[in-house]
């Protein structure tokens, strides 16, 4: 009889932004995975980068300190290295620049991507969505999302942060064109992982948003860094350690509705540390869920604030 392969999901403890430590907890992260890249691999880091003035400290956004150390990292086996993403405010140079993401990366090889040429894909839900070039030409995405607390998604951790590789404005368009349409805008959301058959997720929750989300929560000093090659599995996992309702995420709920095999508890291995040894009891997740659908207006205002970059360049 052979026995059903588990999941393997690496959470560790890492506790301060501090280069030595975070170099450190990545490889030990990446080793335990079993993420590896040979040299001359294309890698495009996907960090999770919302707005030029998200506050407080650019909490909304991943550590630069965290990209640095992950830069370095894949520096040192050779790889090829890019960054971008689709903020919904901004460029995402401009938010990188304001984050100071891009001077953290100075003196290191980084191709730095605004997601502002794409591909239309049509994703297996139906819908069609222009996705970053940069990130479907790469070999390797690496998923670099922020742990937060989320008012219309319950929690944003590695399959949310998918959503930055569809460019542009046109994000807010889907909250827009899919907000009401039962689980639509879900089913667009779990569909997009799918795309890229070389990725892994590292989410960055040392120092994680709680309470509201996306953009102005509260910090909680969570200490955490995990990885693993399917997101959906490290969702299950984070949602353990912050002892979250995982029926109450959106995202979640469509996963385990499509039976991915991630939702299940009893797939997963973990060959650091297991939820239990992590967890959290006084972490704040929002009370009510806010509709998906922006009103047009925010879609608007968003666009003007893509253009003007184009217009007076950085």
């Amino acid at each position: 009889m052979h026995e059903t392969p588990t999941i393997p999901v690496a959470l560790a403890r890492c506790r301060t932004y501090e280069l030595a430590e975070l170099k450190g907890t990545v490889d030990r992260i990446f080793t335990a995975a079993g993420f590896s890249i040979r040299p001359g691999t294309i890698v495009l880091l996907k960090p999770n980068l919302v707005s030029a003035g998200s506050a407080p400290q650019h909490l909304a956004c991943t550590s630069p300190a965290l990209v640095r150390a992950v830069a370095e990292w894949l520096t040192d086996f050779g790889a090829r290295i890019g960054i971008g993403d689709s903020p919904a405010f901004g460029s995402g140079r401009l938010v990188m620049r304001a984050c100071g993401m891009l001077q953290r990366l100075s003196g290191l090889t980084v191709e730095v991507f605004n997601f502002d040429r794409a591909v239309s894909v049509t994703l297996p839900c139906g819908f069609k969505v222009p996705v970053a070039r940069a990130a479907l030409e790469c070999d390797v995405l690496l998923n670099l999302p922020k742990f937060k607390a989320h008012g219309q998604m319950y929690v944003s951790l590695a399959v949310k942060n998918y959503f930055g590789v569809v460019a542009g404005w046109r994000k807010a368009l889907h909250h827009v064109l899919n907000g009401d349409i039962g689980n639509s805008f879900e089913k667009l959301l779990v569909d997009l992982p799918g795309l890229f058959p070389d990725t892994f997720s590292l989410v960055d929750g040392i120092v994680a948003m709680q309470r509201t989300g996306p953009m102005k929560g509260d910090p909680h000093p969570l200490g955490v860094l995990a990885g693993a090659f399917d997101p959906v599995a490290l969702d299950t996992a984070l949602l353990e350690v912050i002892g979250a309702e995982s029926g109450r995420s959106p995202l979640w709920c469509e996963c385990l509705r499509r039976g991915l095999p991630g939702t299940n508890p009893n797939l997963l291995s973990y060959p650091i540390s297991n939820p239990e040894e992590l967890q959290v009891e006084d972490f704040h997740l929002p009370e009510l869920l806010n509709p998906v659908t922006f009103h047009p207006g925010r879609v608007l205002v968003g666009g003007c604030r893509r253009l003007l970059p184009r217009i007076f360049p950085e």
